[in-house]
């Protein structure tokens, strides 16, 4: 069965570089295509579902901003299964600040640039391996500000459809600063894991799919 991967925000194919699947489970990274300006999260995601082959079952796994478009793309398409990592599968469970200090505006004061050296500055903070932090960099070297530009705008505009995600299943880290887990109700929880923690839960993370997949 192919399975669709969405990364998250400023991130790509990399970041699914420590995950595999089990026996018989094809992964597919979907890429980033340009979004039109003030372009609705459900629009863009049906776009970025073209890439998918809709003439067999399929499952998505999404991360983070990957994991709200899965949820857009599951309720039109019907995916086998709907995996989201360190995200929400509902505008309403995003923090209620991140519209707060969009509407006095954050947005800018926290431009890609600013964003792009806190990554780099939480690496020298952070528990992944000297690999995993030079990849995390790179990925926000490489991002397109743009992009997220539109992404921070979209997310803080999301409504959610109305819909059933079919068969979702939601991984999420006790210790996630970004998408804080009191604001979310996750199917597997990952004791002391943060919102990165595709990197060093890899193994965990594993096993949770071939549980949740097979």
């Amino acid at each position: 069965m192919n399975v669709y991967l969405i990364p998250g925000l400023a991130a790509d194919e990399r970041v699914f570089r420590h995950i595999r699947l089990p026996e018989g489970y094809h992964p597919q990274i979907l890429q980033w295509v340009r979004p039109e300006p003030k372009e609705s999260l459900a629009s863009y995601a049906m776009k970025l579902a073209e890439q998918i082959d809709r003439s067999a079952p399929f499952t998505l796994i999404g991360l983070s901003f990957g994991g709200m478009l899965a949820t857009e793309i599951a309720k039109r398409l019907q995916p086998h299964k709907t995996v989201l990592i360190s995200s929400v599968p509902h505008s309403s469970q995003l923090p209620s600040y991140y519209r707060w200090a969009w509407r006095i505006g954050v947005q800018y004061i926290m431009t890609p640039t600013v964003i792009k050296s806190g990554v780099m500055i939480k690496r020298l903070l952070t528990a992944e391996a000297p690999e995993d932090k030079k990849i995390i960099v790179e990925m926000a070297r490489d991002m397109d500000p743009e992009f997220v530009r539109w992404a921070m705008w979209t997310i803080v505009h999301w409504k959610t459809t109305e819909g059933s995600v079919p068969g979702c299943m939601h991984i999420h880290g006790s210790a996630d600063g970004i998408l804080p887990c009191r604001f979310t109700r996750p199917s597997h929880l990952v004791p002391k894991a943060g919102h990165l923690m595709i990197f060093n839960q890899a193994d965990r993370i594993n096993a949770l799919l071939a549980e949740i997949l097979l």
